[in-house]
């Protein structure tokens, strides 16, 4: 089976074609500058072409990549009739979806309806879905929402101390992100350790960050929260922080409350703290030469994540496994040695060995730990595949 993956932002556009059973890719790409010229790169094996194409729209970049599957030379399948089904990362599916769905009306009217909680994101995503619908007419679309994992959380996780109106008429609560990633991370843990019945708290870490509370595969609370601004500090977000800062700064300087949300989602974080970079490997340069404020940006983010872990561990009452993913997570030893130095007290223990690993699938911590620890790099776009193949599958 053939299914096509399509994250579509506001002018830009990732793609797959792979095998949602061997996890396969038979080609990937971009498609950016979109509304502005157009610009396409796509990848097969090692091989990498880059076209300028106009893309007055969404529905020109779909359809140059559509062209460019089955391009004589640069293509991998001989028809767009090979491409079985098309999945779509959308960022936030409210209340309306606790799972992936396939796409009809009703499905776009309920994500148009989500808008004004993912603002930036859902625009795009429905974007996307429309220009294949516009190109692929007989193709199944199935649309994969970002927060549709974390629905499984109990009210004591997901609602917020505010009046109830808030929650009845403006549906504002948590809602959590990284939902396709930690679904995935779950899954393959599940896997790895030969059971389903089990606590695990997996640490998406990265430019952006979460961690989420697992118990027999179902998400029971995660860092993130209305937005992605919450939970811990980030490569530019500032992560928890109290509402009284936004007042006070607004007052203060003037700004708006748009200017000062846009303050802590774009130029916080590590970034602030550091002065130097949001990118965790210009930190460790940093630190490595003896810059205090590289030391303070990554002691920060070691002990909040440790923070969230510890009060993971007791919401699940105990853990089995700790899992780390995403870029920060998969390729940062010196970062998991050092969040797992404040776990010692729940008998964590790391193999320095085995923790010398970077993007490597692999049981990280000691024999004689008392909670295993893996780190499982993330595939977002195979678990967007699969959870397509498997409605379109259902659906015949």
């Amino acid at each position: 089976m053939n299914v096509l993956v399509i994250n579509a932002g506001s002018s830009s556009l990732k793609y797959q074609l792979m095998n949602p059973e061997t996890g396969d890719v038979s080609a990937k790409g971009l498609c950016e500058r979109i509304y502005i010229d157009g610009r396409l790169t796509h990848k097969v094996g090692d091989n990498k072409i880059v076209k300028d194409i106009p893309m007055p729209s969404h529905s020109e970049a779909i359809s140059a990549v559509l062209n460019i599957l089955v391009d004589p030379v640069d293509g991998v399948i001989k028809s767009v009739d090979e491409i079985d089904a098309v999945g779509h990362r959308v960022l936030h599916g409210g209340m309306e979806f606790s799972d992936s769905c396939i796409v009809d009306d009703s499905v776009i009217a309920a994500i148009k309806k989500c808008i004004p909680l993912g603002p930036l994101h859902n625009p795009a995503n429905l974007m996307g879905i429309e220009a294949c619908q516009a190109v692929m007419p007989k193709t199944p679309q199935v649309a994969v929402f970002d927060t549709a994992f974390h629905m499984t959380m109990p009210p004591k996780a997901y609602r917020y101390a505010i009046p109830t109106e808030y929650y009845e008429n403006d549906d504002i609560r948590r809602y959590g992100f990284h939902g396709t990633s930690h679904k995935y991370v779950a899954k393959r843990t599940a896997e790895l350790v030969g059971k389903k019945e089990f606590k695990m708290i997996n640490c998406h870490l990265g430019n952006g960050s979460s961690l989420c509370a697992i118990k027999d595969g179902k998400c029971q609370d995660t860092s993130m929260g209305l937005s992605p601004l919450a939970g811990v500090p980030m490569g530019t977000r500032s992560g928890d922080i109290d509402a009284c800062v936004v007042q006070f700064i607004c007052n203060k300087y003037g700004m708006s409350v748009d200017e000062c949300l846009n303050m802590l989602n774009k130029k916080s974080g590590v970034l602030a703290l550091s002065g130097v970079s949001s990118d965790f490997r210009d930190l460790e340069a940093g630190e490595a030469n003896g810059d205090e404020n590289c030391v303070l940006a990554l002691q920060k983010f070691f002990y909040e994540v440790a923070k969230y872990i510890g009060s993971y561990a007791a919401a699940l009452n105990g853990v089995d496994v700790i899992t780390f993913t995403a870029g920060v997570g998969e390729n940062g030893p010196s970062t998991r040695a050092a969040i797992c130095s404040y776990l010692e007290f729940m008998g964590v223990k790391l193999d320095p060995e085995a923790n010398n690993c970077r993007g490597k699938e692999r049981l990280i911590s000691a024999p004689d730990s008392k909670v295993q620890v893996w780190v499982v790099p993330t595939n977002e776009e195979l678990m967007i595949a699969q959870d397509t193949a498997e409605l379109v599958n259902a659906a015949k």
